[in-house]
């Protein structure tokens, strides 16, 4: 894939991002989102810009604030769906692959639109925070 090709494609899953997080596509706004949750230099609106029009790509760091603030993972926003590899270990067979029943629930969950794949996300974080609430120490 051409640099082109590739920064095209991470500004489409940017504003992807941004429109399911119901964020605002303006340079200005990114880049005042984006500077509330880095602890670094500051970025311009330019800047913001330039990802969004697809002319640059941020670096690690700043890309890693990015998949926190959207609430999607690094590698995704990144790189896309292709490069999405499960990382867990419950659920998964004998083989090491994942049961039919969470392939199953991952086809739909990846069906949804941006919009009900945050509020899923949403939902279980907040399950994971009650769970881990009622565990005694």
């Amino acid at each position: 894939m051409s640099t082109s090709t590739e920064t095209q494609a991470f500004a489409l899953r940017l504003r992807q991002a941004l429109e399911s997080c119901g964020v605002r596509l303006s340079p200005t706004v990114v880049a005042n989102e984006f500077n509330l949750r880095y602890w670094g230099r500051s970025i311009t609106p330019h800047t913001a810009r330039n990802w969004l029009l697809g002319k640059a790509i941020p670096t690690q760091d700043k890309l890693r604030v990015l998949a926190d603030w959207l609430q999607v993972g690094p590698d995704e926003l990144r790189f896309g769906q292709a490069a999405l590899t499960p990382k867990v270990s419950e659920g998964l067979d004998a083989g090491g692959a994942l049961s039919m029943v969470d392939r199953e629930m991952l086809s739909r969950y990846l069906s949804l639109s941006l919009h009900y794949r945050k509020t899923v996300r949403d939902v279980v974080s907040a399950l994971v925070l009650a769970s881990q609430a009622q565990k005694p120490d």
